[in-house]
C-alpha cells in the first residue's frame, strides 16, 4: 500500500484495573511528518507511544505500521521502528560506538553493515568526537543523543520520541531540536512533550491528548475551530454581517473584520454571501491561533478526575 500513511491508530483505547488511561484515539502520519503529541502530565502520551512501540497492547483498537498491525508484526524490535523512552536506555559502562554496535546487531545488521551503520548515525548525531568515551561520563546532552542514534541505527521509517528534550539545559535543548528537524526530513517522526516550544521548533503538526482523549488534530496552531481574517472593500457595518446566516458573530479589527463561522457553515459559504453582497472580498483566510491559548483551552475545559485516574495506575505511573 505505498499510498497509505506509514502510521495509523484506529479507535485505541487502554485500559488498566478498570481504568481507562487512552480513550479511542484515532490519528495517522504520515512519512515525511513531524508530529507532536502535546498534553499535560498524565494525558496519556506516554501509554500512547508505548502502544506504537508494541510495548502495551491496546485494550481496544488497531494500530496499524505500514499496514501491518504491530500486534503481529512487533515492530518494536524490527526494521520499520525506532523508539526512545523518557529514560533513555544506555549502558553506562559502554562507550558510544559499543552502544550503537550493540543496538545495530540487536536489529539484525551483521558483518560491516553495523560499521557502516555506526559510522553514519554517529555523524548524524554529532557523536564523531566522543565516540569512545564512556556513556556513563557523558553530558546529559550527550546520552540523549547516543539514545537518539541507537533508535535510528537501523535506519527505521518510522521513529518514536517520548520526551527527547526532557532535563537539558537551553543550548542542549536547542540542539536536539535542531537534529530532530533534520531526522524529521525523510522519516515519519512522532515526538510527545508537554512543552509547547518543543512542538513549535520541530513539527509540522499537532496532536493534543487530554484526560485520554484526543482534542485536536491539525496543522500546527491552527484549529478546526479557527475564526476566519476577513478584509473588504467596501465600508460594512456589524449589524450587516448578521443578515448572514452563515456568521455566528463579527468584530472589526483595525482594517479587518475577525468572523466566526455559524454552526456548519464553511469559508467558502462566507466568500460566496459576501461577493453577492457585493462588498469587495479582498482577503479570507484563517486565523492562525497561538498554540498555547489553543493547548490552555483545552486543558481547561475538563475536569481533573479522568486525570487523577491516569496517574493511579501501578504500570503507569510513570507515564505522561
Amino acid at each position: 500500500m505505498p499510498n497509505s500513511p506509514l502510521l495509523q491508530l484506529q479507535g485505541v483505547s487502554r485500559t488498566l484495573a478498570g481504568r481507562l488511561i487512552v480513550d479511542n484515539v484515532n490519528f495517522e502520519l504520515d512519512r515525511g511528518s513531524v508530529l507532536g503529541l502535546l498534553g499535560v502530565n498524565g494525558a496519556g502520551k506516554s501509554t500512547t507511544l508505548r502502544m506504537i512501540a508494541g510495548l502495551l497492547t491496546p485494550s481496544r483498537g488497531r494500530i496499524l505500521i505500514d499496514g501491518h498491525d504491530n500486534r503481529e508484526s512487533a515492530p518494536a524490535g524490527g526494521a520499520m521502528l525506532g523508539y526512545l523512552p523518557e529514560q533513555t536506555p544506555l549502558y553506562a559502562e559502554l562507550c558510544v560506538s559499543e552502544q550503537l554496535e550493540f543496538c545495530a546487531r540487536v536489529h539484525g545488521l551483521r558483518g560491516n553493515a553495523v560499521n557502516v551503520a555506526v559510522a553514519r548515525v554517529l555523524e548524524q548525531c554529532g557523536l564523531g568526537d566522543v565516540r569512545r568515551r564512556l556513556l556513563g561520563n557523558l553530558s546529559k546532552g550527550f546520552q540523549q543523543r547516543a539514545g537518539i542514534a541507537a533508535a535510528i541505527v537501523h535506519d527505521p521509517a518510522l521513529l518514536v520520541l517520548d520526551e527527547p528534550v526532557s532535563g537539558l539545559d537551553p543550548l542542549q535543548a536547542a540542539n536536539i531540536r535542531t537534529l530532530l528537524r533534520e531526522l524529521g526530513r525523510d522519516r515519519a517522526l512522532i515526538l510527545s512533550t508537554h512543552l509547547l516550544i518543543d512542538v513549535e521548533a520541530c513539527c509540522d503538526r499537532v496532536v493534543i491528548l487530554h484526560a485520554g482523549r484526543l482534542r485536536h488534530d491539525g496543522a500546527l496552531g491552527v484549529p478546526a475551530d479557527a475564526a476566519l481574517h476577513v478584509r473588504l472593500d467596501a465600508g460594512v457595518d456589524a449589524a450587516k454581517w448578521t443578515t448572514l446566516s452563515c456568521v455566528q458573530s463579527a468584530e472589526l479589527r483595525d482594517t479587518a473584520w475577525r468572523v466566526r463561522l455559524a454552526a456548519g457553515a464553511t469559508a467558502a459559504q462566507l466568500a460566496e454571501a459576501v461577493v453577492r453582497n457585493g462588498w469587495g472580498l479582498r482577503e479570507l483566510r484563517a486565523e492562525a491561533a497561538d498554540l498555547e491559548q489553543v493547548f490552555l483551552r483545552i486543558a481547561s475545559a475538563e475536569g481533573a478526575p479522568a486525570l487523577h485516574a491516569a496517574e493511579g495506575a501501578p504500570e503507569e505511573r510513570s507515564a505522561a
